[in-house]
């Protein structure tokens, strides 16, 4: 049986489990999954929204695999049962005529490497509008084309038109190195190359060793979720195409496809400690589709972009404004002046942005137009509709003109680092004459400038611009660690436990959310709550290691995830990076 060499493949062997998370690669926008209704099948998704053929932003979640059915064969055509042993780089079936192993050639090529000394192959079901078999296997033309060949000698090469498609099955020779690939891509000119597999097997053997070697050392306690939580950040890894001009680290390739603001700029913060390049451009990503008034797109499709919404309310939509905080994480690890300096100008429209056209009654204080550019879409904070003049959208402001004032300076900009710091001062004095009921002791969003008394985290979340008296300061923290509030079994829940409006089940109405936790964890360590900062982040990694997989977020009582939440979920991997690192290098608390 084949076993890997490099410890970190070894360290996570079957984390992937198939029934639900895909096996897929750096780049690729092919994911293949095991049918659980079956011994013998997989079938096979596309990362791709594809909204000329199903319309609908969200329409892709239900459309039906590419390649419904996939099954191993022995050289007759006939499907074998198998047990499956995943790794990062490959997948090897266990069958009754040997062993067979999948890796991806490159990101748009799957290669099946055929058990020795036997014939055997794959069967396919394609439904395309064209099908062209010939002498070393065939293509399919359709919305998405496909190529399959292989490099030994072919037994059994067969098209059968099942209905509404087809059912393909290619069989060789089982001789040593003997593949079987599947190429697919949207252009016309396919590759049909096929690799020695030994060649293929070693190469992503080698590209996954070197993502995994090139993480920092973290305490051993949280050594097999951190390198899980790395290979969730390779695998949603989507290549260049289309709108897409650079690699974006997608939130869930198994649940969103695209690229989400708020998602690549947490994602950066983990990938900072590898690759400077590729954490910048998370952020250079959404800045390309900057539009000219200085707004920034929700989110980017290869096809499109997301600028506009018309549920639950008709309006623009975009996601807060975290980048210059993000960036000068990015600053503090990589040294990157070269990034400050190619976003500072865009970031400077993105603010007046939000300062100017997001702010109707000229109070200084800005409100969203649409819930989902909060990126707490359900939360019953807008229940009452829109706008609202939010606390936390506030303080993001707050917070990025601080950022924004660090690079002027760095940019040999003084006179403006001392402007943004005098802004960043005004925004916080008209938060606590705006938003602050001293006798609940915490921040109230606004509608028709009457509070909501939804109580959430984000009533505390001022505490987060380092710029609250002490005297609040303590008001905020006494409420974060109530256990009848926030301190549950796994702290915060999104909606207090004691709120009428709390759910444990539903998205921002109760669970737990890994990104929300690591920004209390630095505001607590901005205050000088250093201990409880610690504490904070260490049951946010014990939250995380408590499940096999890395969710969207998590049951406050239960710890367990809700059916909704998505799994292999970027920015709750990269907080969980991030924070085990800084708490093995005892930067926190």
């Amino acid at each position: 049986m084949y076993i890997p060499t490099s410890p970190y493949l070894l360290m996570l062997e079957n984390r992937i489990r198939l029934e639900r998370i895909p096996f897929s690669d750096r780049g690729s926008r092919l994911l293949l999954y095991r049918d659980r209704r079956y011994d013998d099948a997989l079938y096979l998704k596309l990362a791709e929204r594809l909204t000329g053929v199903t319309p609908g932003l969200s329409a892709y979640r239900n459309r039906p695999p590419f390649i419904p059915r996939l099954q191993l064969v022995d050289g007759e055509g006939r499907p074998v049962a198998f047990e499956v042993t995943t790794y990062p780089h490959a997948l090897v079936f266990q069958t009754t005529i040997g062993e067979f192993r999948c890796v991806f050639q490159d990101n748009q090529t799957l290669s099946f490497g055929l058990p020795n000394g036997i014939a055997s192959g794959i069967r396919f079901t394609v439904v395309p509008d064209l099908a062209r078999p010939d002498a070393r296997g065939g293509e399919f033309k359709s919305v998405r084309n496909c190529a399959y060949a292989t490099n030994g000698t072919v037994v059994l090469n067969q098209v059968e038109h099942n209905g509404s498609g087809y059912e393909v099955t290619l069989t060789a020779e089982g001789a040593f190195d003997t593949a079987v690939v599947l190429h697919i891509q949207a252009g016309l000119d396919l590759n049909r190359e096929v690799l020695p597999f030994r060649a293929a097997l070693g190469a992503a053997e080698e590209r996954w060793h070197t993502w995994f070697a090139a993480a920092p050392e973290v305490l051993e306690t949280y050594r097999a979720q951190y390198y899980y939580a790395w290979w969730v950040l390779g695998n949603n890894i989507l290549s260049p195409y289309g709108l897409f001009r650079r690699e974006s680290v997608s939130p869930s390739k198994a649940h969103y496809v695209g690229a989400w603001q708020w998602d690549n700029y947490f994602h950066a913060l983990a990938l900072r400690y590898t690759d400077p390049k590729l954490a910048g451009d998370q952020i250079r990503f959404m800045l390309d589709h900057q539009l000219p008034d200085g707004m920034i797109p929700d989110a980017v499709y290869d096809e499109g972009t997301i600028t506009q919404l018309e549920l639950p309310v008709a309006a623009a939509v975009t996601k807060p404004p975290i980048i210059g905080w993000v960036a000068m994480h990015v600053y503090d690890q990589t040294g990157d002046l070269a990034l400050l300096r190619e976003i500072y100008d865009p970031l400077v429209r993105w603010n007046s942005w939000w300062l100017g056209l997001n702010d109707d009654d000229g109070d200084g204080i800005v409100h969203y137009t649409h819930p989902f550019s909060s990126g707490l879409d359900d939360s019953p904070i807008w229940d009452g509709g829109m706008p609202v003049e939010a606390v936390d959208l506030n303080t993001y402001l707050c917070v990025q003109m601080d950022a924004l004032a660090r690079m002027a300076n760095l940019l040999g900009r003084p006179r403006e680092a001392q402007l943004w710091r005098k802004r960043a001062d005004a925004m916080a004095r008209r938060m606590i004459e705006h938003f602050y009921d001293a006798d609940a002791g915490l921040f109230w969003s606004q509608r028709d400038h009457s509070p909501i008394k939804v109580l959430t985290p984000f009533s505390l979340y001022p505490l987060w611009t380092g710029r609250m008296p002490g005297a609040i300061n303590a008001q905020l923290v006494a409420h974060l660690c109530n256990p009848r509030t926030f301190w549950a079994n796994h702290p915060l829940p999104t909606v207090a436990l004691g709120d009428a409006h709390h759910n444990p089940q539903q998205m921002w109405r109760g669970p737990v959310w890994i990104n929300i936790n690591y920004i209390f964890v630095e505001a607590l360590q901005r205050n000088d709550y250093g201990e409880l900062a610690a504490q904070l982040a260490e049951a946010t990694l014990s939250l995380v290691m408590g499940q096999p997989d890395i969710y969207e977020y998590y049951n406050p009582h239960t710890g367990e995830p809700p059916p909704k939440a998505a799994p292999m979920f970027g920015w709750s991997a990269a907080c969980f990076i991030d924070l085990a690192i800084r708490m093995t290098r005892r930067e926190i608390g």
